[in-house]
């Protein structure tokens, strides 16, 4: 490639392989094939902040998107991935589904009325899987709205008879696990922050193998993998966005390999730094 296309790989988005996406990405995909029945599995993908829950959410999306309908007007969509409303409420829950997939509606309809809209049209698109990210959301209500919420997504489960995967913070563990029987239903994927072992120097094997630069950054050398760890914090969204700096300061300066100069020189800033400029 030319020194421009290696810039434009580089500062493209990247899906870097690792063990315990494969494992939830395969865990998506056995509850996809889950036969109907009125007691649906459920999972809760947590993890921190910028550390890959979206961007599993979006392999998985991907493996499985929308298509043309050839026997009606509506399209196919096997797994419908939306955003919860920035506050538990049943309403504007209904309104994001419903935008999503693009069906006419009123804002000024009843939550009922949209709710029956809701339960007829998902059928009719082939929604299969629903997937609800930032579900934490929910704790910005009032306990009652909080438990009045839960119970809303607990009888989209129950109608329409899909698997429902929430996706959040460590809040939305405690969201979910404040509801005994959402509990015992949405079973937890943790994704923890990255350590000092193999898995992080796989990671950074293949991070490697992923950066177009004309000579080895030897980013598995141990002391270099811990300055990664250290700048980035261990999180995966914090270590792709160090490296791809890195990486353009490389090609920029001429050394064409990322060192420990160029994860100091390459203007990225840690998150609790980031906190600390802001106060």
């Amino acid at each position: 490639m030319t020194r421009e296309e290696r810039v434009e790989t580089i500062r493209s988005g990247r899906w870097i392989r690792y063990s315990r996406a494969e494992q939830i990405l395969a865990r998506l995909e056995a509850l996809f094939t889950t036969p109907r029945s009125h007691r649906m599995p459920n999972l809760l993908l947590v993890g921190e902040t910028n550390n890959g829950k979206t961007m599993i959410v979006n392999r998985f999306v991907k493996r499985h998107p929308p298509m043309a309908n050839v026997d009606g007007d509506a399209s196919c969509v096997p797994v419908f991935s939306m955003q919860a409303p920035p506050v538990p409420d049943e309403g504007r829950f209904y309104n994001a589904i419903l935008s999503g997939i693009f069906v006419p509606f009123k804002l000024s309809a009843r939550v009922d009325q949209k709710q029956f809209q809701v339960l007829r049209v998902l059928p009719q698109v082939g929604v299969r899987m629903l997937i609800i990210d930032e579900i934490h959301h929910v704790l910005a209500g009032t306990m009652l709205k909080q438990r009045h919420f839960l119970n809303v997504i607990k009888h989209l489960g129950n109608e329409l008879q899909i698997p429902i995967v929430g996706v959040g913070t460590r809040d939305a563990f405690n969201a979910i696990h404040s509801d005994p029987q959402l509990a015992n239903r949405f079973e937890p994927a943790i994704l923890p922050r990255w350590q000092d072992d193999d898995e992080l120097l796989r990671l950074l094997s293949s991070f490697e193998q992923a950066l177009p630069l004309l000579h080895s950054s030897g980013l598995t050398k141990r002391s270099i993998a811990l300055k990664i760890l250290s700048l980035s914090e261990g999180t995966i969204g914090e270590i792709s966005t160090l490296l791809t700096r890195a990486a353009l300061y490389a090609i920029d300066n001429g050394t064409e390999r990322i060192t420990p100069t160029a994860l100091e020189r390459c203007g990225y800033v840690a998150p609790s730094q980031r906190k600390r400029m802001a106060v």
